[in-house]
């Protein structure tokens, strides 16, 4: 079993090497073998995706990544920028499905903005199409025309692309609480006008599973205003990529959140929601809990192995539990350490 492991840039490498240990600690003889990913693959390659990656990540079973990007590239082509690294391996691999869970742990109730009784219990899981939409449409550019820059973009979805992703909504809420709430914005986008159309044709193949439908702007309102009436959420690229952002930060910190891009196999990229927080590279304060539960998350969906996921969740439970803090989760009372003590914290616990 092969995992390509990509470090990526800033906290990337920090974060990345304490869920290497915690995968090493399980014993269970998989085959890790890094390489480069966004940045760091345009400073030795000029290429964010350069095709060592590409053949490392198409042999491997699962690709564990830590995160890419940075103003320090903001000034290169579009092409060479590390975020197309990220789109690159994404579309390489076909992974269309991103699932993304908002859980809000009891010990970290107080880190959220919103009141406790808000967001108490709050888990909440966002599938989020990521090959299509408006980020991959065509035709997009910036050109003049009539003696002005004009900038476009192009937002399309086929009725095959919705029910892939449809499919995998559904088959989520039924395995939860059976609840699924689909996003749009049908009143405004002819292309969102078919998204409805399809999930509510799926629909009936799923009669155990409750499907209800909300614009996007309201959706964002009331992730806000009452998060707990959703259990499963399902949107296009775009719009999912807003929404679970806001979702993690119901949480009290986007480092805490795992995610995971699959294609129709179950072979997944696995990465922490968060980005590359260039400010504290470097300084060992980053939180890596998130990318262990993205390693949780690669136990469960690609080796099929949830004993060894539970195990890996239970651990950083503990870990909570005992008071172990990283800055951005910090509060009066616990114990503030950093990106290899909150590694350690966690190995012991398991």
């Amino acid at each position: 079993m092969k995992i390509c492991v990509l470090p990526g840039d800033g906290i990337g490498p920090e974060i990345m090497a304490e869920a290497v240990r915690v995968i090493e600690a399980l014993d269970l003889k998989f085959e890790l073998e890094e390489a480069l990913l966004g940045g760091a693959a345009v400073d030795a390659t000029g290429d964010p995706y350069p095709e060592a990656t590409r053949k490392l990540a198409r042999e491997a079973d699962a690709v564990l990544l830590g995160a890419v990007g940075g103003p320090k590239w903001d000034s290169l082509p579009r092409e060479q920028r590390p975020e197309r690294g990220l789109l690159g391996i994404r579309k390489d691999l076909c992974l269309f499905a991103n699932l993304r869970p908002a859980i809000l742990y009891p010990e970290l109730a107080n880190a959220s903005t919103l009141k406790p009784e808000v967001v108490s219990g709050l888990d909440i899981l966002i599938v989020r199409e990521l090959t299509g939409d408006i980020y991959f449409g065509q035709p997009r550019g910036i050109e003049n025309r009539n003696g002005e820059r004009y900038g476009f973009n192009t937002m399309h979805y086929t009725e095959s692309e919705i029910r892939r992703i449809g499919r995998v909504a559904f088959e989520a809420a039924r395995k939860r609480n059976k609840r699924l709430c689909s996003v749009d914005k049908m009143n405004v986008l002819e292309t969102t006008q078919l998204w409805r159309d399809v999930m509510t044709e799926l629909s009936p193949e799923y009669p155990d599973v409750e499907l209800t439908h909300m614009l996007v702007d309201n959706a964002a309102m009331q992730l806000v205003r009452a998060p707990k009436q959703f259990d499963v959420m399902v949107t296009g690229n775009m719009f999912g990529d807003i929404l679970s952002d806001e979702a993690s930060m119901l949480t009290g910190s986007i480092g805490m959140l795992p995610s995971a891009s699959l294609d129709a196999n179950n072979k997944g990229l696995y990465e922490p929601s968060h980005g590359s927080a260039p400010d504290i590279a470097g300084k060992g304060v980053a939180n890596p809990l998130a990318t262990i539960l993205s390693a949780a998350m690669m136990l469960r969906y690609t080796f099929n192995n949830e004993a060894a996921a539970v195990r890996v969740e239970t651990a950083v439970k503990k870990v909570l539990a005992q008071g172990y803090r990283t800055g951005d989760i910090y509060e009066p009372g616990t114990m503030k350490v950093g990106t290899k003590q909150m590694g350690d914290a966690v190995l012991a616990a398991l």
